[in-house]
């Protein structure tokens, strides 16, 4: 890390001294009664919402900054008053705020041509559909142009702020970029800084960053090729544009600071079967290896192919304890998308849309976690009715008819969605210019993805009341319904038998890893030949998000020894009371579902003790530990270090423990700022460390 960059990390990071930038917090319904007053339908209420928030962003530039903007406006406002959107709410289903979020823009659609040429397209496309009498489509066009002049005018008051401030460098880049495409790696940058940043200021939120080590090389490659820059130079320019996304990140909306979907992808197959991992990949690990951030998240794609080296490299990072990189596999990510209809051209561009759901930059609009599915709350409807069952068989099939039904429930929840419209989004993401068509409107992918929670404490529980009740005969049904139903109240011994020595998912015990298998299998086929009502199919996950939190805190108690309201495992991970037989059982146990069909997102997620990373042999082995998973046929996994100690001071003495990481779910925050229910799930996952 350079001088500079230290400097800037001091005091955007360790500080935060720009925080006396912000201005007061306002009422985030400031501009709706005049939207409202003056008649605005919703996509021009969008168009201005994006400029009367950067009407009122005060510039800030640094002298020796070379990427620049800095968040002043706190509150995003509303475009509806309360009343107008409930009115909405009752007429639709709205998913999270209703505006267009969770997706993968694709950024090459301005920056490979700037504003002023993809201005000029917009203008003939509305010239062509108002002579066809198409007064929709012209209009939409109008509203695109707009937001241009928008975003081209915001910048002009920047430039202006940087001739002030001495920097002559941003104000000679913005003025560039008011108009031209960038040309070098420092103008893309500053201009993918631009739009990221407006995509925010337009209300959308989690915006991936997609396969960032791709569309940025050739910028990377023609300037090392002309000697404007080398290695080093490159590597501060990265470790610049990362600080940048973390300037505002906590004003961002999201669960918490950090779940704000700023993710990149690195690496991955080509059609030809090559890899795309290059030198603008690697230096991007190293940028986040010295900085230490938050974000940008990093995720690798692998493949059975993929050399150790390039997992030694990401272990590395993982060693230092932010909780990435996260892993996708690509062999089985690219059967999923097949699967589901996507077209062989564009599986080969797939990333995560912000934690780790699989979408495609610029052609999905997917709702990628429109709902989650719980599988204990299927199984604790099976269970209560234990004593109609003569065996297990007839358990598991009233469970599978369980899932069917919770997944029906979830496919007819999720249906006439409204989202807000937004023309900013709409100018990086394909086919919006082309057809005169908001974003919100849909792309050429508009899937559903449903999370599925808990699989590890659904499956234990089937395999404990298959164990205890119909096999040993230790408990009748009788008395296994009343345990569950007391909560195993004075019942203490029972309680520690069915949490610590029943079997469990995880333990590389085929019985017990079968119940999963048919679990997710059942899942699937519940979704499968399903279509919502945008055309699109739907996706089945194992993947959990805030569920584990929201679902199981008013859930009964489950024959796993799980107590009601105790949480169940983040993603796809073994239950928090598991006696893990090691490592290598983990991997093995959760490698043999059939992962190609349940692979709209979520991680096998392990923490591992930090003293396992205190060398390079350790490094080397967690490496190969990683990589057997996705030679398995693993489809993603997260490996955090962490130590408890740690943790158990931090939440003592938080002052001591400001810039302390952990891994959420698909997201990494500081630990001192998390809710508390987030702090204890992950200090007893973290009780289960290997």
């Amino acid at each position: 890390m350079t001088d500079r960059i230290q400097k800037m990390y001091d005091y955007y990071v360790k500080d935060k001294a720009h925080h006396e930038f912000r201005q007061p917090e306002t009422d985030k319904y400031r501009y709706a009664v005049k939207y409202k007053e003056q008649g605005l339908c919703d996509t021009d209420r969008a168009v201005y919402r994006l400029r009367d928030v950067l009407n009122e962003e005060k510039p800030v530039v640094f002298p020796d900054e070379k990427i620049v903007l800095l968040r002043t406006v706190r509150t995003l406002p509303e475009i509806f008053t309360e009343d107008e959107f409930k009115e909405i709410s009752s007429k639709h289903y709205i998913h999270e705020q209703g505006k267009v979020c969770n997706i993968c823009p694709d950024y090459t659609n301005l920056l490979k041509y700037g504003f002023a040429a993809k201005k000029a397209e917009i203008e003939n496309k509305a010239e062509e559909f108002a002579k066809a009498g198409k007064k929709e489509e012209a209009g939409y066009e109008q509203a695109l142009i707009s937001t241009i002049e928008t975003v081209q005018h915001f910048m002009e008051r920047y430039a202006q702020e940087a001739e002030k401030s001495g920097n002559d460098y941003a104000a000679v880049t913005l003025r560039k970029l008011i108009n031209d495409a960038p040309e070098t790696l420092a103008e893309a940058l500053q201009y993918l800084r631009i739009i990221h940043y407006c995509l925010w200021c337009s209300f959308n939120y989690h915006n991936g960053l997609g396969r960032f080590d791709q569309y940025m090389y050739p910028y990377f490659e023609k300037d090392m090729k002309e000697g404007r820059i080398d290695k080093d130079s490159a590597l501060e320019l990265i470790e610049e544009f990362f600080l940048s996304l973390n300037k505002d990140s906590d004003l961002y909306t999201g669960m918490q600071q950090g779940d704000n979907g700023q993710s990149m992808m690195l690496g991955g197959l080509n059609r030809d079967g090559s890899e795309s991992f290059n030198e603008l990949s690697d230096i991007c690990l190293q940028a986040s290896l010295e900085l230490k951030l938050i974000d940008p998240k990093i995720n690798l794609r692998v493949n059975k192919k993929t050399p150790l080296s390039e997992y030694i490299r990401g272990t590395e990072l993982t060693k230092v304890g932010i909780g990435f990189p996260q892993y996708s596999n690509d062999d089985v990510v690219f059967e999923a998308l097949r699967r589901w209809g996507y077209d062989e051209d564009d599986i080969y561009d797939y990333t995560v849309a912000a934690c780790w759901e699989f979408i495609i930059p610029g052609y999905g609009t997917d709702i990628v976690n429109v709902n989650g599915m719980s599988f204990p709350k299927c199984v604790i409807a099976s269970i209560n009715k234990l004593e109609q069952f003569d065996d297990f068989d007839a358990l598991m099939e009233d469970v599978r008819c369980e899932i069917f039904k919770e997944s029906d429930r979830l496919r007819e929840t999720a249906a006439n969605v409204y989202m807000e419209p937004s023309p900013m989004m709409s100018l990086v993401m394909n086919g919006c210019v082309e057809n005169g068509r908001d974003v919100s409107k849909g792309c050429k992918y508009n899937n559903y993805g449903f999370h599925g929670t808990g699989i590890a404490t659904a499956v234990d529980s089937l395999a404990s009341v298959r164990k205890y009740v119909f096999e040993d005969k230790k408990l009748t049904k009788e008395e296994m319904l009343t345990a569950v139903r007391n909560d195993f109240r004075g019942n203490d011994e029972l309680l520690n038998e069915l949490r610590y020595e029943g079997p469990k998912f995880g333990n590389d015990d085929d019985r017990t890893d079968e119940i999963a298998v048919k679990l997710l299998d059942w899942f699937a086929d519940a979704l499968e030949g399903h279509k919502n009502d945008v055309g699109g199919v739907y996706r089945a996950g194992t993947g959990s998000a805030m569920y584990y939190i929201w679902q199981s805190e008013n859930e009964q108690a489950t024959p796993d020894g799980r107590r009601k309201g105790e949480q169940f495992a983040a993603n796809y991970s073994p239950s928090i009371f598991t006696r893990l037989d090691g490592p290598f059982s983990i991997i093995k146990s959760f490698s043999k579902p059939h992962l190609e069909r349940v692979s709209n997102g979520g991680p096998l997620t392990i923490e591992l003790s930090d003293t396992m990373f205190r060398n390079g042999e350790a490094v080397e082995k967690t490496a190969a530990f990683v990589k057997t998973f996705i030679d398995l046929g693993g489809h993603q996994m997260q490996i955090n270090a962490v130590n408890l100690e740690t943790l158990k001071d931090a939440k003592l003495h938080p002052e001591n423990h400001r810039n302390l990481i952990v891994r959420v779910w698909g997201w990494s925050g500081y630990f001192v700022e998390l809710d508390e229910c987030y702090q204890n799930q992950i200090m007893k996952r973290m009780q289960l460390i290997i």
